[in-house]
């Protein structure tokens, strides 16, 4: 199972074939058992054709005049077109059914798998007829399709016949080539993508093993997660064609979002995988990969980039596609990382491209969120008032209280105050001395704190950059979360009432003060709860007192804080 990333059952039927042992399996019920019944009739089937072909290419005239002859053309050796089970399907009506039919094998079959078609009479004849073929096999190495090549130049004849779907062959589930590429895959950490069968067999003949097709389809996600079983890294190889490869980018996300890393390798125009590896060799092959390759969501920016050129509007839809790339990598740390040097080549401010990520992630969630319905409601902004939206529920009010210190220290801790006549003091040391009374209870909130309390001790201001390369990545999910805006103001309200709403930054006596006291009013609150369970269980007089008296004094507390956070607010 580890070797070949097999699953159990898997596991035990290749070994079982391998040394012809009968492996006895459960009984299923009837319709289980002639399900599996027509899946192996299928690969049976296949599994025929291919050796039909392969032999007709081999040991008929017409195979080799044709058929082998464009191959040997293609550079293919005897030993590579014996491993990829090569063939030529005869340029004749019923070759391969007529054959099938009188080996017993039955016409449902040869129809369902594609390798014959029915005529309106009922008749049959070859899907293939005329064409090199590619035979595609499955993880485990059974053939379950294939793709047929023309060699005609007429242009009404399509140049690739590939098998319909069937219930052994659903073509978004299949990578050509990854059978023999897998082991390569594994001991690479590595798998490289391209288009079609003959970059695949020529990469591979150079002795570059770890090579796949998608066969002339969209990536899907089935695909990358077949790659993700044996490596987190893919290099796409793409030819010269920009125009097909800008197309082909939108379709990359995937990756990203299945937790993979992307890199690009173009080639010089006219050239593709199969072209380039005959014309430079293996070592020529790999340095032009090595000299070439880029990240794909720095690449995507340049290409996008330079496509738009001074266009203002053009730029900021390249700068959301990029963001929206990003948005899709679920690891924090790597996200930042992509940021910060796409804040260089897109010259944007950093802190803007994250406000920009953080409203993506908040939307997914949101959305998300509505289709859950496991008891997180929503609330729904009314374009009457001027409703904010906070788009996660948060486990307990103590820690959005505690949050929002985070915020602000994000935001503003590198400002200085500028009210009630305090001079040369920043923000950031200021709330942390007047927070020293807190003890913070959410355990990622307070290693930030002390974090950044350590920093102050030793005269530096941190700033958003030293949390978001930590290497917590606790912290550095609360650093992102907290630095985009976490609410976001009904789009109608001033379109509707014509009536500013202020700006937090234009009263930062009552953003910081109020951050503060808002905390300590819920800390004080908790106290009060707690004095009063415990008043309620005292026996003894004395202990009335003492606790009456912390109570008062509480009160008194609150109290202060309650007039002190009236006075600051609505200042």
């Amino acid at each position: 199972m580890e070797l070949e990333k097999f699953t159990y059952p898997e596991a035990l039927k290749w070994l079982a074939k391998k040394y012809s042992i009968e492996v006895e399996e459960t009984i299923d019920a009837p319709e289980d058992r002639e399900a599996d019944n027509r899946r192996e009739s299928l690969m049976i089937v296949s599994g025929y054709a291919a050796k039909f072909f392969h032999e007709s290419l081999l040991d008929t005239d017409e195979g080799k005049s044709i058929g082998l002859s464009y191959f040997k053309e293609r550079g293919f050796s005897n030993d590579t077109i014996k491993k990829f089970e090569l063939g030529y399907s005869p340029d004749q009506w019923e070759a391969f059914t007529g054959q099938a039919i009188k080996q017993g094998y039955q016409e449902e079959f040869l129809t369902e798998s594609g390798l014959s078609v029915k005529r309106d009479n009922g008749t049959l004849y070859d899907r293939y007829r005329g064409r090199v073929m590619f035979p595609i096999h499955n993880f485990t190495g059974r053939v379950i399709a294939f793709g047929g090549r023309t060699l005609k130049s007429d242009k009404n004849v399509p140049k690739y016949v590939n098998s319909p779907e069937s219930e052994i062959y659903h073509k978004s589930n299949v990578l050509y080539g990854l059978y023999f590429a897998k082991k390569a895959i594994r001991d690479e950490d590595n798998c490289y993508l391209v288009e079609g069968y003959a970059d695949v067999i020529s990469v591979h003949q150079a002795g570059i093993e770890n090579v796949v097709a998608s066969s002339g389809t969209s990536l899907t996600v089935e695909q990358v997660r077949l790659i993700g079983r044996l490596t987190k890294n893919i290099t796409i190889l793409y030819d010269g064609d920009a125009a097909g490869i800008k197309a082909s980018l939108r379709g990359l996300d995937i990756i990203l979002e299945e937790g993979l890393n992307v890199k690009v390798v173009l080639f010089p125009d006219g050239h593709d995988p199969d072209s380039y590896v005959r014309l430079m060799g293996t070592a020529g092959f790999k340095k032009h990969i090595e000299d070439n390759k880029k990240d794909f969501i720095l690449y995507k920016a340049n290409l996008l980039l330079k496509e738009a050129g001074n266009d203002p509007i053009k730029k900021s839809e390249v700068i959301r596609d990029i963001v929206e790339s990003i948005a899709k990598i679920p690891d924090s740390i790597k996200a930042s990382v992509f940021i910060k040097e796409c804040s260089s080549i897109l010259k944007i401010d950093e802190r803007a491209l994250l406000t920009e990520l953080n409203k993506m992630r908040q939307a997914k969630a949101k959305k998300d969120g509505q289709q859950y319905s496991g008891g997180r409601e929503m609330i729904t902004p009314v374009d009457d008032y001027p409703v904010v939206e906070d788009y996660v529920q948060e486990p307990t009010e103590t820690y959005s209280q505690e949050k929002e210190i985070v915020r602000v220290l994000l935001l503003y801790g590198n400002k200085m105050i500028d009210w009630d006549g305090i001079a040369n003091t920043y923000i950031g040391p200021f709330m942390i001395a007047e927070l020293g009374d807190v003890d913070f209870e959410h355990p990622t909130i307070k290693t930030f704190i002390e974090l950044y309390g350590k920093e102050v001790e030793n005269g530096v201001l941190p700033e958003d950059q030293y949390f978001i390369h930590q290497q917590d990545k606790e912290i550095v999910d609360l650093a992102v979360t907290q630095i985009a805006t976490r609410y976001t103001l009904s789009e109608n309200w001033y379109e509707m009432h014509k009536i500013l709403v202020n700006d937090e930054q234009d009263n930062m006596k009552g953003t910081v003060l109020g951050a503060i006291f808002h905390l300590k009013m819920h800390k004080v609150g908790k106290m009060l709860d707690n004095l009063r369970d415990e008043l309620q269980k005292a026996t003894s007089d004395e202990d009335q007192d003492i606790l009456l008296t912390q109570y008062m004094r509480m009160k008194k507390v609150e109290k202060t804080i309650s007039d002190y956070l009236g006075s600051v607010i609505i200042k």
